[in-house]
């Protein structure tokens, strides 16, 4: 399987942009980028949209989330809601490559990847990547900086519903003890600089539980990046 995977994942194929249709050999071609993923204010902690001149909504802070920034490339709407869907569910391991180019692209992503000590990609339960076949955050993360990430120390250790298919209240409860942190390896967090890695940002549970297990495991600063936020 890894063969097959690794394979896919370097060779994709030749394709049409998806919004234009032109012959581009990349999923969205640059004019379409160009159009659909302009930079927008949004907010430094959970990254939804903000009116210009603003740099925190009024729930973060109210109440600050565990993470220290979080930043978003697009939002997740058209034409990215497809493709992430054929990147996540339709076997397209490929769009990542694409897709790790649109956040390098995005403001701050780079300087937040340069500083961080480690690239934690968000985790599958055993259950999802069996059916997957690929923990898509894990393949964006290592096309951020290979180097730099761990996928061996911020573990799924319950299977929950899919975030999208929940509503905002049960999102918010649901991944209440779904993660855990490696104790033979936590001495790697402490006094770390940290980004979390995850295709895309609904309510923002999974990534704040997960940041809060983190944080309780001595890591410094947290940054969650994510290709898509739902807005």
């Amino acid at each position: 399987m890894f063969t097959s995977l690794f394979s896919r994942v370097l060779r994709p194929p030749a394709s049409q942009c998806r919004v234009c249709r032109s012959w581009p050999a990349q999923p969205v071609c640059d004019p379409c980028v160009a159009e659909f993923a302009q930079p927008q204010p949004r907010c430094n902690t959970c990254a939804l949209p903000l009116p210009a001149g603003l740099t925190q909504c009024g729930a973060c802070l109210k109440k600050p989330p565990p993470l220290d920034l979080c930043l978003a490339a697009v939002p997740y709407a058209f034409p990215w809601a497809h493709l992430m869907a054929d990147f996540k569910f339709h076997d397209q391991p490929a769009l990542v490559g694409f897709f790790a180019h649109l956040l390098k692209a995005t403001p701050w992503v780079e300087p937040a990847l340069e500083a961080a000590d480690l690239l934690l990609p968000m985790p599958l339960s055993r259950q999802r990547l069996q059916v997957r076949g690929y923990n898509q955050a894990v393949l964006l993360a290592q096309q951020l900086s290979a180097r730099k990430t761990r996928s061996d120390l911020l573990l799924r250790i319950a299977d929950t519903p899919a975030q999208h298919s929940l509503k905002r209240a049960q999102r918010l409860t649901s991944l209440d003890q779904a993660f855990a942190v490696d104790p033979l390896k936590a001495s790697l967090l402490r006094g770390a600089r940290l980004v979390l890695v995850d295709d895309v940002m609904t309510s923002g549970a999974s990534l704040n539980t997960a940041a809060r297990v983190l944080k309780a495991a001595g890591a410094a600063h947290i940054t969650g990046v994510v290709i898509a936020r739902t807005e």
